[in-house]
């Protein structure tokens, strides 16, 4: 078990589970550890799971380098439906005819995303405008126009075709949104689209299959209370 010093700082890398909050995850670990000084670099939202980085101390001053490093995303869109938020947060508004469609298609739908793209954020994201969080109207039912902002697409590979499911392999830069890319794929593919699933595989050199689980955690936890008391 490693000796960590989270005042003089340490980087955590976690596997976020599905349903929780990044700002969860902090507080989990912040209280399990009593750690005075943590926070996380870069937002996963609630139903996407996978690498969530944690710093603490002095290495919080890491937080925007660490975020500004491309991204490395897994999971699955669903053709032929779509929903307001571009994702399983709000019910199927649509259901148009997939039949049609190919795997060309599709390959050719991935291929076109590739490179530097201009994308529109999500109405339910945390984008503000004039000052209130996109999301806050969005569930208001308040529409707001959101400015597109230039993104960068490295890797766009489909992985498994299981229709309607479409899986797929994304490394991007920072500040794209996977929904978005949902809602895109689908319009190229004129049969709409939402993501159904995502997992965050990568963060720059910082990868899932090295991260901590809550678990392990609460291992950390009495490691140190069994150190203490060995100590004192």
């Amino acid at each position: 078990m490693k000796d960590y010093d989270f005042e003089a700082g340490e980087i955590l890398l976690m596997n976020k589970p599905l349903h929780w909050t990044s700002f969860d995850v902090v507080k989990k670990v912040r209280n399990q550890l009593r750690i005075k000084k943590i926070g996380h670099a870069g937002t996963l939202d609630p139903l996407a799971s996978g690498l969530l980085i944690l710093c603490t101390g002095k290495f919080t001053k890491k937080i925007d380098e660490i975020q500004s490093q491309e991204k490395e995303y897994t999971g699955h869109f669903t053709i032929g439906q779509t929903t307001p938020s571009f994702d399983l947060e709000t019910a199927v508004d649509q259901t148009l005819d997939y039949r049609h469609i190919t795997t060309e298609d599709i390959q050719a739908a991935a291929a076109s995303f590739l490179g530097q793209i201009d994308q529109i954020p999500p109405l339910f994201s945390a984008v503000k405008i004039n000052g209130e969080r996109a999301y806050t109207l969005a569930r208001r039912g308040e529409e707001a126009e959101i400015k597109a902002k230039a993104i960068f697409i490295k890797t766009f590979e489909i992985t498994q075709i299981e229709l309607p499911l479409v899986y797929f392999r994304v490394v991007c830069s920072k500040g794209t949104y996977i929904r978005s890319l949902a809602r895109d794929f689908g319009q190229k593919l004129g049969c709409g689209a939402y993501l159904s699933q995502l997992v965050r595989t990568r963060i720059g050199e910082y990868d899932l299959r090295q991260a901590l689980t809550l678990d392990n955690i609460q291992e950390i936890r009495k490691y140190r209370q069994e150190q203490h008391a060995g100590n004192s």
